[in-house]
């Protein structure tokens, strides 16, 4: 997958300038697409350049002009070949499973430390993820919002970002506790 599939996808929705793509990249697209900024700004003027986005100002009273964007039909002609193309497998590519790797060997203080740091990470991220999902259910069950939602792939995504998250949180809690009952099983040796 490439960064215009993932900014595409964030602007099915409603029109939206770089600087609320950046926001709303950070609220939904992020829990499986990471970009900086800048990268959306210049992905944007790129699919732009190519079709696949219009632009358009928008003048403001109270503020500098502002450009918004909205996909085309070649932008959603994009997308449906992307979403035909075949998937290649994910990847780990995690520095602290190198961390946690190499434990035999390194400080395992500083190792444990990381895991507890990664595993708050997480918490937050499965709040986020739980306030977005009851927020896009509204008064409706679960079941019921996946069988009549009128969106359910943002959803959808929301709950691998949550899969993803508890994943981690359980990953980083069940290590930690591994590597210091080992520490205190040598320390009594």
């Amino acid at each position: 997958m490439a960064l215009r599939h993932a900014v595409l996808v964030a602007l099915l929705d409603e029109e939206l300038s770089g600087y609320q793509l950046a926001k709303s990249f950070d609220m939904g697209v992020a829990n499986f697409w990471h970009a900086l900024p800048q990268q959306l700004y210049t992905e944007l003027a790129k699919l732009e350049k190519e079709g696949l986005v219009a632009g358009r100002e928008v003048v403001q009273d109270t503020r500098p002009n502002k450009r918004v964007f909205k996909v085309t039909e070649a932008g959603l002609a994009e997308l449906e070949r992307f979403a035909a193309s075949v998937n290649k497998p994910s990847i780990i590519r995690d520095d602290l499973a190198v961390k946690v790797q190499a434990s035999d060997h390194v400080d395992v203080d500083e190792v444990i430390a990381q895991l507890m740091e990664r595993a708050t990470f997480a918490d937050a991220k499965i709040e986020l993820f739980s306030r977005l999902l009851r927020q896009m259910r509204g008064d409706r069950s679960e079941e019921e919002f996946l069988r009549h939602g009128e969106r359910i792939g943002p959803y959808l995504t929301c709950l691998r970002g949550l899969a993803f998250e508890r994943g981690n949180r359980d990953w980083c809690h069940r290590s930690a506790a591994i590597l210091r009952e080992r520490r205190a099983a040598h320390a009594q040796r």
